[in-house]
């Protein structure tokens, strides 16, 4: 969970891991652009700067920004032009920044395919959560089914250097928007996804900015965790 600082003691990105959405209960469930309030430390096992492990059972809900302009307001101080700068900090002297906003300068296409189930090193990673018997839990742990289709978006950042950008979609909305088409044809779902994820998301009526963030063992391996995608300002 990536998330922007709101207190004043410190500003920038911040990386919140675990959480499991499975095993909050309200109050301290919260989702996409509320103000949340939380106890957390810096994450031991993780080298980058921005990860933070937080307490669970203190997370509260404060608040909700609930139109574009007010997320514009949070975002935009810390949108970057460059991917490709991003990408070569990293390579030059790890760990560098692993979350940014990009507004990328063209979005060439969104590609979807069929999940092809997790990998040996997934597997292992879903089956060590599943026997962690957590202190507050209730019930015994799920193991999380691979998601019906993949995607990543292919993309041009402001560098004009770039070459090119293809990025896989992390976005938790992406795999409920999948289970929301459980019932059709793989072609037609297929089409649905673009039609949301490309043209509605990415449309030329919409100031879209991907949220980006990279991997702990492979630090030059980012992908889209979300998106912004406000209505474009008439010029």
């Amino acid at each position: 969970m990536a998330g922007l600082r709101a207190d004043l003691k410190a500003f920038g990105w911040l990386r919140l891991y675990p959480i499991n959405f499975r095993a909050l209960d309200d109050p301290n469930e919260f989702k996409k652009y509320d103000l949340v309030e939380f106890e957390a430390r810096p994450a031991r096992n993780d080298p980058r700067h921005e990860s933070w492990r937080p307490l669970l059972t203190s997370i509260t809900t404060v608040g909700h920004v609930a139109d574009w302009r007010g997320r514009a307001g949070w975002v935009e101080d810390y949108v970057k032009e460059s991917m490709c700068d991003l990408l070569e900090a990293v390579r030059r002297e790890a760990p560098a920044r692993s979350l940014a906003a990009i507004r990328p300068r063209e979005i060439d296409d969104f590609i979807v395919e069929q999940h092809p189930g997790w990998s040996q090193e997934e597997k292992a990673k879903i089956q060590a959560y599943v026997n962690q018997l957590g202190l507050f839990d209730t019930s015994p742990r799920r193991a999380l089914e691979a998601p019906r289709f993949k995607a990543r978006y292919s993309y041009r950042c402001q560098s004009s250097r770039c070459r090119g950008h293809r990025q896989g979609l992390l976005d938790w909305e992406f795999v409920m928007h999948q289970r929301n088409l459980a019932g059709w044809s793989d072609a037609a779902a297929k089409e649905e996804l673009r039609a949301r994820w490309l043209d509605k998301m990415c449309g030329p009526d919409r100031d879209t900015i991907l949220y980006v963030g990279n991997q702990a063992k492979r630090q030059h391996v980012f992908s889209v965790l979300g998106l912004m995608y406000p209505p474009r300002q008439a010029t």
